[in-house]
């Protein structure tokens, strides 16, 4: 009889499918993020926005998703998730088709507002009904490793096909890489997705929706102003507002019978060290993509389209990683598999720390390759930790929490370790004393800066060497620092998980 229960929890056909239709979503929306920042220039010079409404249509998607996924994660738990999820893709299409065509930057700007509330549907959802559709736990890890792979795959493809795209067509054909499959997937959906909701959800909480939107937006605002070298005091009084609503919320979820987020997960080694792994990734892969970027076109030369073509290896391998981070769980057991690939992380920062990049850009390349293996073989298990580790009924409001740590360690990763790149540039820094105080100002702002200076100075080649020689010992010395600091976390999770050679949901 154990067999028979066995054998009907496998999937079949139909589910397999139903991943695929899945995985729709989360392509497009990763290929359209990482397109859209090659669009930049092309907006500046079609939509002629300022300064401060072209940095907004960049981080108000950020911003606003990291702000609702826990609401809208909890919603889908509610209304059904097959539902959010049709609500969700219809709206993003619609959005960016209108996003596409945006006469003004004002427009733009508005339609960037849209795509991340209906975003915010979208990626916590597809992996909650990833636990509905996959019951057995090898299928359903399996499943999250591909979910996983088709995220890295639409960051790896979005330059590719945005620079492809912006060289034959105007710059809001980046937008309209969405529609198609989009529509593909509303014609699919309701066809092999299965819904599924909290059969005791409780009433909707208003006040506690108003206080998750109120705890991350503040936070994520507040990093990010300081990343950019806005006023300290600003950027630490929107993150202390933050903090004490994140207080209150959690202050509300303690006593309300139905809370949207129930803050025992947390008790779980498995959940909060897999939400760890998350944020911590992040904050590893998205400081290490501030230098690295930089590195190559300012430092090299090479245009965008080289650069994302340069990056594909990495990718690939985090896929194939990802892939096959259940096997590897299988032999050497999940806790020893996930702080494998946070040391792969790890040594692809100490590459950069002990190499010189001044002779060949080769070291920092495969400094990104095993960040990226290490990577995919992390957060596909860190993932599944997550998301297994709580009952069926609360996987949206677990994935969405397992999403927003993602999107925090992005926002961690730029200000901390992007804003430690930039001080130690500046430090290291020594410029010829015959350039003006004012050109010396620009070069100590930025490598970008500090090039410009030299295209225009008769000591030009002088300024360009100090510029690339504190560039390449900022990068050195971040990367110790992010070393140190993701080797420490791999350590304490090799203390904090327990030793459990199977992918299996934890009671």
């Amino acid at each position: 009889m154990s067999v028979m229960v066995e054998e009907q929890r496998k999937a079949g056909a139909r589910e397999w499918g139903a991943l695929a239709v899945l995985m729709l979503p989360v392509l497009l929306v990763s290929v359209n993020n990482t397109a859209l920042s090659f669009a930049l220039p092309a907006i500046s010079q079609g939509l002629r926005p300022t300064g401060a409404q072209l940095l907004w249509i960049v981080d108000v998607y950020p911003l606003i998703l990291a702000a609702l996924l826990i609401p809208m994660g909890s919603l889908g738990d509610r209304i059904g998730r097959r539902k959010m999820l049709i609500i969700g893709s219809s709206g993003f299409g619609a959005v960016s088709l209108l996003a596409a065509f945006a006469p003004s930057a004002e427009f733009l700007l508005a339609a960037r507002v849209g795509t991340a509330i209906f975003g915010s549907m979208l990626l916590p959802t597809t992996l909650s009904l990833l636990r509905t559709v996959f019951r057995d736990d090898r299928q359903r890890s399996l499943a999250i490793a591909i979910w996983t792979a088709g995220f890295s795959a639409g960051a790896g493809l979005g330059p590719i096909a945005g620079g492809f795209l912006l060289n034959h067509f105007w710059w809001g054909s980046v937008f309209l890489l969405a529609v198609p499959a989009l529509v593909a997937f509303l014609i699919a959906a309701p066809l092999l997705l299965p819904e599924s909701r909290d059969p005791n959800p409780g009433p909707v909480d208003p006040a506690s929706i108003v206080l998750a939107v109120a705890t991350m937006a503040p936070v994520v605002y507040g990093i990010k102003s300081l990343a950019i070298g806005g006023s300290p005091l600003h950027g630490v009084l929107f993150i202390a507002v933050g903090a004490l609503c994140g207080l209150l919320f959690a202050r509300r979820q303690v006593v309300k019978n139905y809370p949207m987020l129930d803050l025992r997960f947390f008790r779980s080694a498995r959940f909060s060290g897999g939400l760890s792994v998350n944020m911590v990734s992040n904050v590893a892969l998205f400081g290490f993509l501030f230098f690295f970027t930089q590195y190559l076109q300012l430092v090299n030369g090479m245009d965008p389209m080289t650069s994302g073509l340069l990056m594909i290896p990495g990718l690939l391998l985090s896929i194939l990683t990802g892939l096959g981070a259940e096997r590897i769980a299988r032999v050497v057991g999940v806790r020893s598999a996930v702080v494998l690939g946070l040391l792969l992380v790890a040594a692809g920062f100490f590459v950069v720390a002990f190499t010189d990049q001044m002779q060949s850009s080769a070291p920092i390349l495969v400094a990104f390759t095993v960040m990226s293996a290490g990577t995919g073989l992390a957060t596909t298990l860190s993932t599944d930790l997550v998301v297994s580790s709580v009952p069926e009924s609360k996987a949206g409001a677990a994935s969405a929490v397992s999403e927003t740590g993602y999107e925090v360690g992005a926002v961690l990763g730029t200000a901390v370790l992007g804003g430690l790149t930039t001080a130690f540039y500046q430090a290291h820094l020594d410029l010829p004393a015959a350039v003006g105080a004012d050109s010396a100002q620009a070069a100590h702002e930025t490598l970008g800066g500090a090039l410009d200076v030299a295209a225009e100075s008769p000591l030009g080649s002088a300024v360009a060497d100090a510029a690339v020689a504190a560039f390449s010992a900022g990068m050195q010395w971040t990367s110790v620092f992010g070393g140190i600091l993701v080797a420490g976390v791999a350590l304490a999770l090799f203390r904090v998980l327990r030793a459990d050679r199977r992918v299996r949901r934890a009671v």
